[in-house]
């Protein structure tokens, strides 16, 4: 069994990983550019420096052992943090060093999107050697992947306030009521409060407090829940119930003439998107750099708007 992992070690294992990754000795000869007796030959060397057999291989086939996909699976975490330490380790003269996650909600209207990517813009300009990711998340499972730390800055919009995050104000979305061909309201552009009470609604998994759904007091009749956008608007193409989207999510199916707003008056509401983080204390440097980006761009273009 290895107790002390050397740098022969490392090589072995980076050849089984290939032969993993190749499904076979012979397919793995191309990878490695090595010949088949040298890689069966090292495969055979690390097993005796493991003590057990990772795979089996011959005539029959290419096959793991029960230990070696397990050794595959801790095989890979092992050259992951190695090759991470690496990058960190060549960068330690950066000013920013680390990891850095954004997350949005999606569907974001077009301009929005192009000032989050002003703002990174931005922090690649900076002296920084981070690896960045971008995600998609709904409202409800963001600010948790917040607070453990997950994310580092996300933008949406939130029902409340959790007291360990911060919450910076961005941009407002307009989002209005639709339906589809075949609702009882499609076609109608001022329709009467009367005729608006009391609808079967597409839900959304999260509130939208903002959202007015004119019920009496019987309450919101029972609909369907979407998860996303692309699942609201399908509900609502079906012309069996109103459900409320974001104006330019919306503008090319009205275009198509497969959603209409009977009431923009009366069903329609601005939704205020924040940046949330973590607060000051517990946020990373390589965080606070974009968040000092996200605020520059933003008030750049609220200056222009003004």
């Amino acid at each position: 069994m290895i107790s002390n992992v050397s740098d022969l070690d490392l090589r072995l294992i980076r050849t089984f990983l290939a032969v993993v990754d190749a499904r076979g000795v012979t397919a793995a000869q191309v990878t490695l550019n090595v010949s088949q007796p040298a890689i069966s030959s090292q495969l055979t060397t690390l097993e005796t420096r493991l003590g057990f057999r990772l795979c089996e291989r011959g005539r029959s086939g290419f096959a793991l052992t029960g230990r070696g996909e397990r050794f595959a699976e801790s095989a890979r975490k092992l050259l992951d943090a190695i090759d991470n330490f690496s990058i960190e380790s060549r960068n330690l003269d950066k000013k920013l060093v680390g990891n850095l996650t954004i997350c949005i909600i999606g569907h974001a209207d077009l301009r929005q999107n192009a000032l989050l990517s002003q703002a990174i813009q931005r922090f690649l300009g900076r002296d920084q050697a981070v690896h960045l990711s971008v995600i998609v998340r709904s409202p409800g499972e963001i600010e948790q992947e917040v607070f453990s730390g997950a994310i580092d800055v996300a933008v949406g919009y939130f029902w409340h306030r959790a007291p360990l995050l911060d919450y910076v104000p961005l941009f407002m979305e307009k989002q209005t009521a639709f339906c589809g061909s075949g609702h009882p309201l499609f076609g109608r552009c001022n329709a009467t409060e009367a005729e608006l009470t009391d609808l079967v609604w597409v839900h959304r998994r999260y509130p939208v407090p903002e959202a007015n759904y004119l019920t009496s007091n019987t309450g919101v009749m029972a609909g369907p829940v979407a998860e996303n956008m692309e699942a609201a608007a399908l509900l609502i193409m079906s012309g069996k119930y109103i459900g409320y989207l974001p104006n330019h999510y919306a503008e090319p199916y009205v275009k198509q003439g497969l959603l209409h707003a009977p009431s923009k008056k009366l069903l329609s509401h601005d939704v205020m998107f924040h940046m949330v983080t973590r607060k000051a204390p517990r946020r990373t440097d390589v965080a606070q750099a974009i968040v000092e980006d996200l605020r520059a761009v933003y008030l750049a273009e609220s200056e222009i708007n003004a």
